[in-house]
């Protein structure tokens, strides 16, 4: 029975992207948000302004979301260690931005509704006090932009055509902000267009205009979480210099290749190779060392007994 240690040969698992700063401000939106949420519902109710009403309940699904991105966050930290996740918990981050997604298309959903509810039923608006509101309502909207932009906009710098170094909770969170900001400036809108043009018809269809670009966003960041929550293959292009890579080396053939997300800035590959000149899986995976992206890596060598004219010289 041999003595030695493990640790040279065991994986690491853990794949979370601990994003503190990002939860900080997560965490100041929330607030900002729940607090704008209470008092435009409360003058919604008091002036009669659907519009306020509107924005101020979209801001409570948006406080919902902001809930989430932090239990993403908190979670993916409390159970970083946690052998039960085969994977660790990196893609927990991914599944906040999925289900940010999925309440962004409630969003729109109910801003159609309301808006086509509006051009059939026309209500009676206190506009002087519903555009103060609303304004404010937009300048708590730009705060919280401006707290997550930093964040968002680093990940989104940083990423190219597989999604390296992005994290989905720090989108998602950024598109509810961008979403509710949209909806406070339709508001101030349609409000003005209904108080000095008597257009009141406006309301509702900017409501209505609203919505499609707010599914639009859903949209792409549901497309790129459920890709990842999927288990999607990263970009052929580099599936196929991964394998160049490794036939490029004597008489390698990849028989096999998977590669898959882990977390919002790794991936896992798993490859099975043929060669009549088998080495260690040390050797084939210092030749992939340059693909930065790979943080577990798992290689089959199968050995294939070559006659004297099969030998390839290169």
């Amino acid at each position: 029975m041999h003595t030695y240690t493990l640790e040279k040969w065991k994986h690491d698992h853990n794949f979370a992207f601990v994003q503190e700063k990002g939860e900080l401000r997560t965490k100041q939106v929330l607030i900002l948000t729940t607090l704008t949420m209470i008092i435009e519902i409360i003058a919604g109710v008091s002036f009669g302004s659907m519009a306020l009403l509107a924005d101020g309940w979209h801001m409570c699904t948006h406080s919902a979301a902001f809930a989430i991105t932090l239990f993403a966050y908190r979670y993916s930290r409390k159970h970083i260690k946690d052998q039960r996740f085969t994977f660790g918990t990196g893609k927990v981050s991914v599944l906040g931005g999925f289900a940010s997604a999925i309440a962004l298309v409630v969003v729109a959903f109910v801003m159609v509704i309301e808006s086509l509810e509006r051009l059939v039923n026309p209500h009676v608006i206190q506009f002087n006090l519903a555009v103060i509101v609303a304004i404010f309502g937009l300048a708590v909207n730009l705060i919280s932009a401006f707290l997550l932009k930093e964040r968002h906009h680093a990940e989104h710098d940083h990423s190219h055509h597989h999604g390296h170094h992005q994290d989905h909770n720090i989108r998602g969170a950024y598109l509810h902000v961008l979403a509710d900001a949209l909806t406070s400036v339709l508001a101030i809108i349609a409000l003005c267009l209904g108080k000095f043009l008597g257009w009141n018809w406006s309301d509702p269809l900017i409501g209505i205009v609203g919505a499609l670009m707010i599914a639009r966003w859903s949209y792409g960041l549901l497309k790129d979480t459920s890709a990842i929550l999927l288990d999607q293959n990263i970009d052929e292009a580099y599936i196929h210099a991964i394998k160049q890579t490794l036939e490029d080396s004597e008489d390698n053939q990849v028989s096999d290749i998977h590669v898959w997300k882990v977390g919002p800035i790794d991936y896992a590959v798993i490859i099975s190779l043929v060669t009549a000149f088998p080495k260690t899986p040390d050797h084939y995976k210092t030749l992939l060392q340059k693909f930065d992206d790979l943080s577990h890596v798992t290689i089959e060598v199968n050995h294939c007994k070559a006659k004297p004219d099969d030998v390839i010289l290169r």
